[in-house]
């Protein structure tokens, strides 16, 4: 959610990327997150969130987030139910409230549909940047995403940043909850390698630079 004079809207850039990037790892306090969804149509969409800094999975096919929510409740930081709307153009409106996390884990439990991915942040040419690393039905799936305050324009992208699907719904978090990526991924390789990676030219200049040391 954006707290810079836009209100309830946040901005941000998605790209695809195959690897997570070694500035990625030199970053403390990697997040992992469960997200279930209510309510995912036509851009809309009403999510709860729980977050951990203290676990970090290995995202290799074997996690259960049903156990891993009544093995490590106690884990578990923050709880928040976000309502969002439609990405138009780099821009999303989002309304976060946090809500009790005891609760919050009681509702994933009794509904939605999950996504679960470790989450990664890094600072990059002046930009903060995370990286969330899918697990479950969305493995192998690797998403960086820069947000602003304000529209992402005149953005440096990194190079471990594939293709561009900021305007792309498949790879939308919740779109990715009813359809995740491991079913329809040798059919995405073979698109991208048919039609090549893509950078949206409505945001300015966009520059290709390098990762971090």
């Amino acid at each position: 959610m954006s707290d810079s004079g836009y209100g309830d809207f946040e901005f941000e850039r998605r790209f695809v990327v195959d690897a997570l990037p070694a500035a990625a790892l030199t970053e403390p306090d990697p997040m992992f997150i469960i997200q279930s969804y209510y309510l995912a149509a036509e851009g809309y969409a009403m999510r709860l969130r729980v977050q951990s800094s203290s676990i970090l999975l290995p995202l290799d096919g074997t996690e259960d987030e049903l156990e891993i929510m009544s093995d490590l409740a106690s884990e578990f930081e923050f709880c928040a139910m976000t309502v969002k709307g439609p990405m138009n153009g780099g821009t999303r409106y989002e309304a976060e409230r946090e809500i009790d996390v005891n609760v919050g884990l009681q509702m994933i439990r009794l509904g939605g549909q999950r996504v679960i991915k470790n989450r990664y942040s890094m600072w990059l040419d002046g930009d903060g940047w995370v990286v969330d690393v899918f697990g479950g039905a969305n493995r192998p799936l690797i998403i960086a995403e820069c947000e602003r305050g304000g529209p992402v324009t005149d953005l440096t992208i990194p190079t471990f940043c594939v293709t561009e699907v900021t305007d792309d719904r498949r790879f939308s978090n919740e779109s990715l909850s009813q359809e995740p990526f491991g079913r329809w991924a040798e059919d995405y390789a073979a698109e991208l390698a048919a039609q090549g990676p893509r950078f949206l030219q409505g945001f300015g200049h966009n520059t290709m630079g390098t990762e971090a040391p």
